[in-house]
């Protein structure tokens, strides 16, 4: 498995390849811009994508979504709630995706050759925000960051449910899964426990 990090756009958000390179199979978790340095980062794990995968639906997480799905053909995935947030802000943003191939159910599980990830719901930052959970690792989005969370004063966002997400959703995890957010460096659960302010 190698997991390969892509800062990109104006607000250095995280994307994410998971690959597995035995099986040549790989996922691309929010695709936000730079889609040239994503797409080489695709390029040089020598895998076929099978999803993109959708934490939310802010545009620094989403908007090289629809070029990744047109020059790979996989499918994109984002909660229904997020989605239908997305729609409502056209007018003033743009279309950022012209269509949903998978809307995201709690729990879902999404295989790619010998890789599983699940999705969590984790409310806050937005109605509908996921994170996906690995074997021993979680991305967490704009949920969790180290030291911090998500911010709650966009349109949609609800402190108190970003907080019951964190610690129900993502604090009852193993101490030493590897959190890996939408922006900054990963962190784990057991620093979170220690030394989170919000929590």
């Amino acid at each position: 498995m190698k997991l390969t990090k892509v800062i990109v756009g104006v607000y250095a958000a995280n994307c994410y390849i998971l690959a597995d390179e035995k099986e040549g199979k790989s996922v691309v978790i929010d695709p936000g811009d730079d889609v040239k340095d994503i797409i080489d980062a695709i390029d040089a794990s020598k895998t076929k994508v099978e999803y993109i995968l959708l934490t939310h639906g802010h545009a620094d997480h989403t908007s090289a979504a629809e070029e990744i799905r047109n020059k790979y053909n996989a499918p994109i995935a984002i909660s229904r709630e997020d989605y239908n947030m997305m729609k409502s802000r056209e007018l003033m943003y743009g279309k950022l995706i012209d269509e949903v191939d998978i809307y995201i159910e709690d729990n879902q599980v999404f295989e790619f050759g010998n890789i599983k990830l699940k999705a969590l719901y984790t409310p806050g930052h937005t109605p509908g925000g996921v994170s996906f959970l690995g074997e021993n690792m979680v991305f967490t989005g704009d949920t969790l960051f180290k030291r911090s969370v998500g911010r709650t004063d966009f349109t949609g966002g609800d402190f108190n449910a970003i907080i019951d997400s964190i610690k129900n959703r993502l604090m009852t995890l193993p101490d030493e899964m590897v959190v890996f957010p939408g922006h900054g460096s990963k962190t784990s659960i057991k620093e979170e426990k220690m030394y989170n302010p919000f929590l």
